[in-house]
């Protein structure tokens, strides 16, 4: 495991980095996935990133991997209760760059995943 920092943000900021892990995160919310979903769900990440951010993820537990002994394995990624902890946070970051993007003149309308057919509805979170 990489070492973390012993400043409570700075490791929350550092096991929820990098650029895919929290639209993994969001398609992960609606349940369990098998690889290949997740891979057609979240846009522009290759096979091999999307397997290294879930293994990442699986570490600081926020992902839980299930092997299915079928042949040919069955392989599942699933939130934690830690993962699904964020989702608040992730809610609340999601409209906090909702709200910049109008300061700036940009980015008005856009949905908490890439795709918004990949995740069930969500509910906005109280301020």
């Amino acid at each position: 495991m990489n070492r973390l920092s012993n400043l409570p943000l700075e490791r929350a900021l550092q096991i929820i980095s990098g650029r895919w892990k929290l639209a993994i995160i969001c398609h992960l919310e609606a349940g369990a996935r098998r690889l290949s979903v997740l891979e057609r769900s979240v846009e522009g990440i290759s096979q091999k990133v999307l397997i290294q951010q879930l293994r990442d993820m699986e570490e600081h537990g926020l992902v839980h991997r299930t092997v299915y002994p079928e042949v040919p394995a069955r392989v599942e990624y699933a939130l934690t209760g830690l993962g699904l902890s964020l989702k608040p946070i992730i809610l609340n970051l999601h409209h906090w760059g909702i709200e910049q993007g109008r300061v700036m003149g940009e980015l008005d309308g856009l949905t908490l995943c890439s795709r918004a057919d990949a995740a069930a509805p969500r509910q906005a979170v109280e301020a």
